[in-house]
């Protein structure tokens, strides 16, 4: 008896000692992930080439959108369960893919060099954008900046495409340091929106304060985190991936612009 009660301790012991070590292997991983996504922050601020690394697990989306008991989808949605954004003339022959999130730096990067000339490049009606939305960095990090912007945005997208694009453009030009999550205050987001000409009506207001496009979202998050792509920002076009960065710089419009003609087939 006295023999099987040791065997027992033994046992209880090993089983907790293996618990705490899988937990310092869980934190180390955690550890691992947030060191790797401020580097990219420290990188992107001196002018260095770097993109975020999407690592993040799916799970907290999609439990979000499963408590939720009605998935409203914006109107103005596009792609497969409305988690396209499209910019530009519906039936264009040409399309860019455009994968970001609204926390991440390099984003902000790209598009401080080249955000115009994404419009421009629409303005002929031979190209049209495709946004795809992410938000790993609130998982990498913590907060909620990501998924507090992006339902605001599909908030300003429910009011008008040339809003959500307006709204974007702002949300990246207020960017705040990706560890202080600025954008998970409501009342920050709704502020910048002021920066937007009528885009903060009563709807969009109450939008952004109930959260109802959260749950749409998470929806686009998980749309992201399945698309394959593991980084922002990113940018396809007719499935042709464009060099955003040469050396230690964002690639000027004129190299843009060239890329994504030839990539289009448009030189």
């Amino acid at each position: 008896m006295s023999q099987d009660k040791n065997k027992n301790r033994v046992s209880a012991r090993e089983r907790i000692q293996e618990a705490q070590r899988r937990e310092q292997q869980a934190a180390k991983r955690r550890q691992r992930i947030v060191v790797a996504v401020s580097a990219v922050a420290v990188l992107a601020l001196a002018g260095g080439v770097a993109v975020a690394v999407n690592s993040a697990s799916n799970k907290d989306d999609k439990a979000s959108a499963a408590a939720s008991a009605a998935l409203v989808v914006p109107a103005n949605a596009s792609g497969e369960n409305g988690t396209v954004i499209t910019y530009g003339k519906a039936d264009a022959p040409h399309t860019m893919e455009i994968y970001e999130d609204f926390r991440c730096p390099v984003c902000k990067h790209f598009e401080a060099a080249n955000g115009e000339t994404v419009k421009k490049l629409t303005e002929d009606g031979r190209i049209k954008v495709n946004f795809h939305l992410a938000a790993f960095l609130d998982k990498n990090l913590g907060g909620k900046g990501s998924r507090t912007a992006l339902a605001a945005a599909g908030a300003a997208l429910n009011e008008g495409v040339d809003k959500f694009k307006a709204f974007h453009d702002v949300l990246y030009a207020n960017q705040p340091d990706e560890r202080e999550d600025g954008f998970g205050d409501v009342d920050h987001i709704l502020d910048l929106a002021g920066q937007v000409p009528g885009l903060k009506t009563d709807a969009f207001v109450k939008a952004v304060t109930d959260k109802t496009y959260a749950p749409w979202a998470a929806k686009v998050s998980d749309a992201f985190n399945g698309s394959g792509v593991t980084g922002t920002p990113t940018v396809k076009v007719d499935g042709k991936t464009v060099t955003l960065f040469a050396g230690n710089a964002v690639v000027s419009p004129e190299q843009f612009t060239a890329q994504v003609k030839q990539a289009a087939g448009l030189q």
